[in-house]
């Protein structure tokens, strides 16, 4: 069913003795904000976790295969496209044929759930073309500063046989002790239109977000939990309200003293009301 509504949300997620998004940059620390301390997860963090879970749930079958997974050739992927269209790809270039190139960027899209939802740019050696996708993520942001803990591990293994005689080898590992985190998403109707996001796309779209950490789980990563999905659904396409009007309306306030452990240390609220239910649809 085609997508006709613009949607808003807010997903919050926490952490508890894990690493949710290392930086490569800084020693695999979690991420944070130089300057005011709260924890970040990219956008690009969190798509992988959601195009992971579908392609564990849809077991990599059309329509829901994923076009960016690990070890994917991206060329033979949209060789695939060219094959099935009985189509001859010529070096960084689209058919000529308007009409046949928009085929071939059809069938991406039609074939993988990631390019229908996140777009992406198929303009390599194998040109498939590009789409903008509808659905996009902001960074995730902790609503509280964290903190990093650094923790000293050992291992009793050795890797080279000159080692032998080492008791052990050490190395480290860091974690946030707890942190709550917030992010805000978008789903715009006419660029679903153009990709061929549906409906059902959209309700694959937030079960996956209620779920995806449950099938992420490692050492590394600690407990990692989704929240609270608060939904701000649109009664036109173009909606009716600007995202941050609607956003405003959100807030989480601390429900006791001292270091945050847990969730139930605080509140999430809509327009002053305590949020308890995971998933909460507000009508704009």
């Amino acid at each position: 069913m085609e997508l006709n509504k613009r949607y808003d949300f807010v997903l919050f997620f926490d952490v508890k003795d894990g690493n949710p998004n290392g930086d490569p940059d800084a020693g695999n620390l979690p991420r944070v904000d130089a300057e005011t301390g709260n924890g970040i997860v990219t956008d690009v963090c969190l798509k992988r976790k959601v195009r992971n879970y579908i392609g564990l749930l849809k077991e990599e079958q059309p329509p829901y295969e994923i076009y960016v997974k690990e070890k994917a050739v991206l060329n033979n992927q949209h060789e695939r496209a060219y094959k099935a269209l009985e189509l001859k790809p010529e070096s960084k270039k689209l058919p000529k044929d308007v009409q046949k190139a928009k085929e071939i960027t059809s069938w991406m899209c039609n074939n993988f759930f990631d390019i229908r939802a996140f777009g992406a740019v198929m303009t390599t050696e194998v040109n498939a073309g590009q789409v903008r996708g509808p659905v996009q993520f902001t960074f995730a942001r902790s609503v509280e500063p964290v903190i990093a803990s650094e923790h000293s591990i050992t291992r009793m293994a050795v890797t080279n046989e000159k080692d032998l005689e080492k008791e052990r080898t050490m190395g480290r590992k860091f974690t946030v002790p707890y942190g709550l985190y917030r992010m805000h998403g978008f789903v715009s109707a006419p660029l679903a239109k153009q990709t061929g996001f549906s409906v059902e796309d959209l309700e694959l779209l937030w079960s996956t977000l209620e779920n995806m950490f449950d099938q992420d789980h490692s050492a590394s990563r600690g407990m990692m939990s989704s929240r609270r999905l608060i939904i701000f659904e649109h009664p036109s396409p173009m909606g009716n309200k600007p995202a941050f009007e609607l956003f405003d309306r959100i807030s989480t306030k601390r429900k006791t003293e001292g270091p945050a452990r847990d969730f139930s240390d605080y509140s999430v609220e809509l327009d002053g009301h305590e949020l308890t239910d995971f998933k909460t649809v507000v009508s704009v």
